[in-house]
């Protein structure tokens, strides 16, 4: 039987708020932080890794925002 090797992983850990992806299963070489973004890549440049910090407030405005811009017959 044959693994899936790019399966997604998403965690959340309540205790720190963070919510993270890992994307890949390369190894990470190095990470990047924008506003409450953490990307952690590769050495080929390949994301391997997302975190977001403060992940309650960041997927609060997400949730507001896709109800402001999809129609309500979608729910």
């Amino acid at each position: 039987m044959k693994k899936n090797l790019n399966k997604i992983k998403i965690k959340y850990d309540p205790e720190s708020d963070v919510l993270s992806w890992e994307i890949s299963k390369r190894p990470i070489d190095y990470a990047i932080e924008i506003g409450n973004m953490i990307l952690h890549f590769s050495s080929e440049n390949i994301p391997v890794y997302i975190e977001i910090l403060e992940a309650r407030k960041f997927l609060g405005k997400t949730q507001k925002l896709i109800k402001e811009k999809v129609p309500a017959t979608i729910y």
